[in-house]
């Protein structure tokens, strides 16, 4: 079984298999917090700017990490529901409308850390590259693209360092293309494919997320 060091060794993998890419105006859209150190490694290859989907997991409330749903704000915030998942732990529509209050309020909280009054950069009739540290069940993911429709990108591209390819053919509607650097079969966990999947802080978010904004001010590739 294929073990990445850290999200730092994953994203720089993703960056690699990416630069082979034909990628013209692209940025990168990272999930908070875990995608957002793989997202940086391809903003430092790449030069191309980044911003994040603020998307939050609604958990099984006996299995937290279990997504029965997601949540992805804007105007008009999006949830997907994991059917199964909801049905298997007897939860209704208004369980998860109830839970999903909750993380749209801590969506707002982040964002405002995360970002404070910077404005997001267009996606419109762009290459956007959706980033996170892995899928498991596809629920935050799904949430995201669906919210990321929205803005009318002109292709998304998913790029994640650890899949199981079931959940990668739900998904794959979605998008125009998957690029995923491994898909263990069983798959049992995102952190089994780390040697350090340790949390990623608030404070790291917000330092990446200055490079970043340094990288794009100082000037972006055309990716072409």
């Amino acid at each position: 079984m294929k073990q990445f060091v850290n999200r730092a060794e994953a994203g720089k993998n993703l960056a690699s298999a990416l630069g082979e890419m034909n990628l013209i105006d692209a940025l990168v859209l990272a999930l908070p917090r875990g995608g957002v150190p793989i997202g940086i490694e391809i903003v430092r290859a790449l030069r191309i700017p980044m911003d994040l989907i603020m998307v939050r997991k609604i958990g099984v409330p006996s299995q937290p990490e279990l997504a029965a749903a997601a949540i992805v704000n804007g105007d008009d915030p999006q949830v997907v529901i994991n059917s199964g998942v909801a049905r298997a732990f007897g939860l209704t529509g208004d369980d998860i409308d109830r839970m999903a209050a909750r993380q749209l309020t801590e969506i707002q909280r982040r964002r405002q850390i995360y970002l404070g009054e910077r404005a997001q950069v267009p996606v419109e009739g762009r290459t956007a590259i959706v980033v996170d540290d892995g899928i498991a069940t596809g629920a935050t993911v799904r949430a995201s693209l669906k919210g990321l429709k929205r803005r009318k990108p002109a292709r998304i591209l998913l790029a994640v360092p650890v899949a199981p390819q079931d959940t990668l053919a739900e998904l794959r509607g979605d998008v125009n293309d998957i690029i995923c650097l491994e898909t263990p079969e069983p798959f049992w966990a995102i952190g089994a494919h780390y040697s350090d999947f340790s949390q990623t802080s608030d404070e790291e978010v917000v330092q990446l997320l200055d490079e970043a904004n340094a990288i794009r001010s100082g000037g972006e590739t055309s990716n072409k």
